[in-house]
């Protein structure tokens, strides 16, 4: 049987909207106001955006119903959702250890020190792929520990691995690691606590 390890994007609609949105971040982190750009009419430009997608949003509870339908993968998560702007995104394969691993080379965006990633970047990435190498498992959760150990800053604009697998299962409480790795040298490791239950999905 074969498992998605997370949404495939499209080509067109929400998804390209959103690969289009993340250009734009990183361009405006990068630009900053010493550019030569008309930073007050590429305010006024995404304000029109903006405005535009309000109206014509749906209701708030009928976009998280839509956004829960089914029980594949998301499609909105922030670390590899192609509906969310914020999303790397990162995009997992299986490993011959039982576990998963992307690579991803994160922009200005996600900066915390000089040219290197937020700890707290960090963190959410490790946080989501430690649930998703639970997935994979077979036996998943929602996080109750989550430890990392932050052993040298993590470069941006560089290749880097992400990677997770599952350790244990004990009753209802599994315990999953995983690293966040440049040129093979580990950057951030990280130790979950994870236990089986779910809050019900929007209906």
């Amino acid at each position: 049987m074969t498992i998605d390890l997370q949404a495939s994007p499209r080509r067109s609609g929400v998804d390209a909207a959103s690969a289009a949105a993340r250009r734009v971040i990183a361009a405006l982190v990068r630009a900053g106001d010493i550019s030569t750009a008309d930073m007050a009419d590429v305010a006024d430009r995404l304000n029109a955006v903006a405005d535009d997608l309000e109206a014509a949003a749906p209701a708030l509870h009928d976009r998280l119903v839509d956004m829960w339908r089914g029980d594949g993968n998301t499609r909105h998560d922030p670390a590899t959702g192609p509906e969310n702007p914020i999303a790397p995104p990162l995009e997992y394969t299986g490993t011959p250890d039982g576990g998963i691993e992307a690579e991803t080379t994160l922009d200005l965006p996600y900066q915390g020190p000089p040219s290197s990633v937020h700890g707290g970047v960090s963190s959410l990435l490790l946080d989501h792929t430690l649930g998703v190498a639970n997935g994979w498992a077979g036996a998943s959760g929602m996080t109750a520990e989550l430890t990392l150990r932050y052993h040298r800053l993590t470069p941006l604009f560089e290749p880097l691995t992400v990677s997770a697998r599952q350790v244990s299962v004990d009753g209802r409480k599994i315990r999953t690691v995983g690293a966040i790795r440049h040129n093979g040298r580990d950057c951030v490791t990280a130790e979950g606590l994870f236990i089986a239950t779910y809050p019900p999905r929007p209906r």
